[in-house]
């Protein structure tokens, strides 16, 4: 089962803010992304959920100091990209 990503203007513009931030990380980015359309369990993207003001939203590790957060609409087979950045900045 596949799922569709669904982009938000706020997550494309962090989106390509980290990109230029972190040019050396583009491909660990656009694997992680395959992955979460693939199958956003795969045991490589350690998702889990997020509590507090986050609840709702899970996070998954581009690698072990960078996330994406997203919403998971499983029922829907759609998953809504929230925040990239780094640890700090994702669960702020």
């Amino acid at each position: 089962m596949s799922f569709q990503l669904i982009y938000s203007e706020s997550y494309l513009k962090r989106a390509k803010r980290f990109a230029k931030q972190h040019p050396d990380l583009k491909e660990q980015y656009r694997k992680a992304l395959r992955l979460i359309e693939q199958n956003p369990f795969h045991p490589s993207l350690r998702i889990h959920p997020l509590q507090g003001r986050l609840t709702g939203l899970h996070s998954v590790s581009i690698n072990i100091s960078y996330r994406i957060s997203l919403e998971m609409f499983i029922t829907e087979n759609e998953i809504v990209l929230v925040h990239v950045g780094s640890h700090h900045d994702v669960y702020k």
